[in-house]
């Protein structure tokens, strides 16, 4: 089981008084840390026009982060494909891909914030469509020859011939976990993201499902789950809790506030139980055995997108938790 971490979001909260700027080079602070520390992965997440800065630009981030790593997987979990110009984002993915020498994996969703659809100008009833689209787009572009496909929302014709070519096509991820998002993911991708919401026993029925559906239509080529948890590794299981809580219940609370599109000033003492509950965290060894339980479940064959990056909390702390994963946690699955 592969272990990679992120998501990157370069959020700036209010009582940070470090600027834009600076959130921006713990990104790549953190980027070179988990390369050192030998973990698979590092990951950026999107969002538009939010109070706090979330990150917005996928590309150029992990075009950054390309640059100052060597064998690191880099993706995105999630790019919001509906918004993206599809033809553009070929373009882009393939710039990065090559900056990274092949280490791009990408990962896209159809989005949820009513505000990102409007100010974008897109029909929120067409996200599916478009998300659909893209694959098709970007397919099509990273091949040997033109698009040889006529976009629905697009005016590139077949005949387009898009470079740079990646020396590679990126793997193709989609998220989701709603029945038709898995099943998409199944016949049109290379893997599929499982949300932080889904337990182990509904990441396993999922799984269960796509392995399925690939069977039944002969679909055999390589795909990988993806499976995103929070969490955070400590001195001991109080430390690692008391060190990712303030920016985890940060997190969590402009999630909602975007998916209702309300003010929450705080959480429930209900919700923040639960969403303890959910994370994953502790000592080395305790992380251990938690991650253990979704190997069991799923097999080796899942890579495991450990969520340790909070805003905020502090670059030392979250350097070294990493370190902690590379030296006692990852090796456990090699």
């Amino acid at each position: 089981m592969q272990i990679g971490t992120g998501l990157f979001t370069c959020q700036h909260r209010p009582d940070d008084d470090r600027t834009l700027s600076d959130l921006y080079q713990e990104m790549l602070t953190l980027g070179r840390a988990i390369e050192d520390a030998g973990l698979a992965s590092a990951w950026v997440s999107e969002h538009h026009f939010t109070d706090d800065g979330y990150l917005s630009g996928t590309m150029p981030a992990l075009g950054a982060i390309a640059a100052t790593t060597d064998s690191l997987e880099i993706g995105t979990c999630i790019a919001l494909a509906p918004l993206y110009d599809s033809v553009r984002l070929a373009e882009d993915a393939a710039t990065v891909s090559l900056l990274a020498d092949g280490r791009l994996s990408l990962g896209m969703a159809v989005g949820y914030v009513d505000d990102e659809f409007d100010r974008f100008g897109v029909p929120k009833d067409e996200r599916t469509a478009r998300l659909e689209d893209a694959i098709h787009v970007l397919r099509g572009a990273w091949s040997d020859g033109p698009l040889d496909f006529d976009p629905q929302f697009h005016d590139a014709p077949a005949d387009t011939l898009v470079t740079p070519k990646p020396e590679k096509a990126p793997p193709v991820l989609l998220g989701g976990k709603a029945k038709p998002a898995v099943r998409r993911a199944a016949r049109l991708a290379d893997g599929w993201i499982a949300p932080s919401s889904l337990s182990i026993e509904g990441v396993k029925l999922r799984q269960d499902d796509i392995h399925a559906i690939r069977e039944k239509e002969g679909l055999d080529g390589e795909f990988t789950t993806y499976l995103i948890q929070h969490g955070f590794v400590g001195e001991s299981k109080e430390e690692a809790w008391e060190t990712m809580k303030s920016g985890y219940l940060y997190l969590q609370r402009k999630y909602a506030e975007w998916a209702t599109g309300e003010t929450i000033d705080e959480l429930s003492a209900a919700r923040v139980e639960e969403l303890k509950e959910q994370a994953i965290f502790g000592t080395p060894a305790q992380v251990v055995n938690q991650l253990e339980s979704y190997r069991e479940a799923l097999g080796d064959d899942v890579h495991f997108i450990f969520r340790t990056y909070y805003p905020g909390i502090g670059t030392d702390e979250m350097v070294a938790c990493i370190d902690r994963l590379g030296d006692e946690v990852v090796p456990h699955f090699a």
